[in-house]
Formats: structure tokens, sequence, C-alpha cells
């Protein structure tokens, strides 16, 4: 099973112990989800369709602990994804149809079906609770997560710009910088911060996920660590070797050239040292001195040599012309 689909489950069997975080957390599944048919009579009837067990799993759940219903539940094949199935979950009588409507605040008193998309008076979600119930609900209905393994992507996609923005609203008000960018047809809200990722399954509730996400992000976090700090050993590696090179060939242009007879004593020990021993560090050449010094010590002594030798390339180059 995807990551997503871990989360997925894991919202699904939590169930809010408050009836108005249920009626939230349902609210927000029949907004992505659900569709309200009329019959010839006048009547109608509510009903979600979702490819998604859990999601159809959760409503069902909802609907019998808020209102006592036990709706109808059927299961197709979709015809255009042979491999997957349809979930249809029904209330066929009128009144229970509209008492689920009429408390989710997905229809006004008159009749009329309608979604109050904002955050100031959708009663639905006035208290923190109830809007992290919201969120779960939309996430389960509608949202989807990367591998983190890979990625840090959570998005939520939403059929209108209004609902788009009342869930980043929802996001916001919990400290989460969400977005919003236009995919098709769709409204996507997106994170892709991993923490803010973490904050988000906390929002929801989602524990569980959240550790399993934690642990990915401080693996992630110690192996990158470790290549970065194996890249800077190997970068300084390359660094010190280019360097022991370059000395080793000016002391020879040196020795080739005009001999050590006129270096000093402490850079004709440096040079020696340096010809005898050209895989050696700068501490380890500082402490094989008859007289040892420090790293500096060591450096000014061969960028001296290496000054000489391009003293005497100069003057080799202006005799040649």
């Amino acid at each position: 099973m995807s990551f997503s689909g871990k989360v997925r489950e894991e919202l699904s069997n939590h169930i809010p112990e408050a009836r108005h975080c249920q009626i939230a957390e349902l609210s927000a599944i029949f907004g992505f989800c659900g569709r309200v048919i009329y019959t010839e009579k006048g009547k109608i009837y509510t009903k979600i369709h979702t490819e998604n067990i859990f999601v159809a799993r959760k409503y069902f759940t909802l609907l019998k602990k808020s209102f006592n219903i036990n709706s109808d539940v059927s299961v197709r094949r979709n015809i255009f994804l042979k491999k997957s199935r349809l979930y249809t979950v029904a209330v066929a009588d009128d009144t229970l149809s509209r008492k689920i409507l009429l408390a989710a605040r997905l229809m006004t008193p008159d009749g009329e079906i309608e979604e109050n998309c904002s955050l100031k008076d959708n009663l639905v979600i006035q208290s923190t609770c109830c809007r992290r119930a919201f969120l779960r609900g939309s996430f389960l209905a509608a949202g989807s997560m990367s591998d983190p393994e890979k990625t840090y992507h959570f998005e939520i996609a939403c059929p209108s710009e209004d609902k788009a923005e009342l869930l980043r609203a929802l996001m916001v008000s919990f400290d989460i910088d969400a977005k919003i960018i236009q995919r098709k047809k769709y409204f996507v809200v997106y994170i892709k911060d991993g923490a803010q990722i973490v904050d988000m399954l906390n929002v929801m509730e989602a524990h569980v996920s959240l550790m399993e996400l934690e642990n990915i992000r401080i693996e992630k976090e110690i192996r990158n660590s470790v290549n970065r700090q194996v890249n800077c050993d190997t970068a300084n590696i390359r660094k010190t070797v280019s360097a022991a090179v370059k000395q080793v060939e000016d002391i020879n242009y040196i020795k080739n050239t005009v001999g050590f007879g006129n270096l000093s004593d402490g850079l004709r020990e440096m040079a020696d040292l340096r010809l005898a021993y050209p895989e050696a560090t700068l501490q380890e050449l500082g402490k094989m001195l008859s007289t040892p010094v420090g790293k500096s010590g060591v450096n000014h002594r061969l960028r001296k040599l290496s000054q000489i030798a391009n003293e005497l390339k100069s003057a080799a180059v202006e005799h040649s012309e």
C-alpha cells in the first residue's frame, strides 16, 4: 500500500467522539463525493460515489454514529477502469436525506441545496476540533500524498476555487502555509515542505503516519548530512592532492634547474621532505622537521618554494625571448 493509502486508512479508522465533529467530517466528504438526486415526486435522496473503500467505510460509519442511519452500500466495477471498484453509499429516505443536508449546512432551511464556503459564516467549522475533522474528511475524499522517500507533496484537489480557498484558509488557521494552483478543471491546495506536511498530519490526527513520516525525514536528513560530509571530505582530499602534486612539481623544477644549494636550511629540509613524502599532510610534514612547526609554518615554506619556482620559470621565459 502506498503512503497515501496508509494515511487514508488511518484517517478512516479515526472516528470523532463529538457529534459536531462527525457532522463536520461528513459534510467535507459529501461536499467532494456527494450528489443530491430529485425524484419525480419532488422527493430527494443522497448518495456518495467513490473509488476508495476507506472513504465509503468512513461515510457509512459517520452516518451511523451521528444520525443512527443504516445507509445502503453497493459496489460495482468502473467500466472505464476495469480493475477499479466504484462504491456508492446512499440514503434513500427523503426526510433523512434532508436531515443530513441541513445538519451539514449543505441545504438551507428553505430546502435549497448550497454549500457555504465562507470560513467566517460556516457553522460546521467554527470550532478548532471541527476544522480538524473537516480537513480530515477533505483529504480522505480528495487528497493524496507522494511517497516521502522520493519527495514531499501533499494536496487536495477541489472542484471550485471557493472550496480551495476555504481549505487553504483552514490550513492557514493552523499556521500551515498552503498554496493553490489550477490544474486543468481543478484547483489544487498543496503543501511541499516536509515539516509542514508533518504539521498537517498532526492537524488531521493521523499520528501513526506522522511518526512514519518523521522517521523517513530523519533518515533522509542523516543520509543527506553524511553525503554532504563525504562530498566535502572528497573535495578537500582532491584539493590537498592537487596542491601536493603542484608542490612536488615546483620543487623538482628548482632541483633540476639550479639545485638546492642556494636555498636556506629550512627550505632545503622542507623540499627534501616533500619529495620523500609526497602524500603526507602539512601537519605530518611539520612533525618530521628537525625543528617541528605547525601547518601554517609548513604552508609558508612550501609557498616560498613555489614562488622561487615561478621566478625561475619567468626568468627562463625572458631569457628564451
